[in-house]
C-alpha cells in the first residue's frame, strides 16, 4: 500500500485513495470490479464538503466524491476513515449504514 504525502490538502488526499482503489481494480482479473470501476469514474467528482445526517439527529462534516444520481451518493467519513454510501434527500445525504472502502460503496446499488 502506498504511502498517502502528507502535505496534500484533505481533497487530494481523499483523491489519492480512490486513485489508488481505481488503479488496484483496473489492473486485477475481476471483470465485474473493472466495470463498476469504470462506472465510478464517470461520477466521480474532486471531494466536496457536504453535511451528512446520522440516524439519531446526528450530522457531521464529510467529503462528497461522488455526483448523485437522484437518489445515492459516496461521501468520504474522516472521523471514520472510510467511505459510506449515503442516499440523497431533502435535508441532505443520509447515511444508510454502507460502509467501507470507495468502490464497494458504490457497486453495492
Amino acid at each position: 500500500m502506498a504511502l498517502i504525502d502528507p502535505t496534500l490538502t484533505v481533497p487530494d488526499r481523499i483523491s489519492s485513495l480512490i486513485n489508488a482503489e481505481l488503479e488496484t481494480a483496473l489492473a486485477g482479473e475481476d471483470q465485474v470490479l473493472k466495470c463498476t470501476a469504470e462506472a465510478f469514474r464517470m461520477v466521480l467528482q474532486h471531494p466536496e464538503e457536504v453535511t451528512v445526517n446520522f440516524s439519531g439527529g446526528i450530522t457531521q462534516t464529510c467529503w462528497a466524491v461522488s455526483r448523485g444520481d437522484g437518489d445515492y451518493c459516496v461521501v468520504y467519513m474522516p472521523r471514520a476513515g472510510y467511505f459510506s454510501l449515503c442516499v440523497e434527500s431533502d435535508f441532505g445525504p443520509l447515511d444508510i449504514g454502507v460502509h467501507g472502502p470507495a468502490l464497494g460503496c458504490f457497486g453495492s446499488v
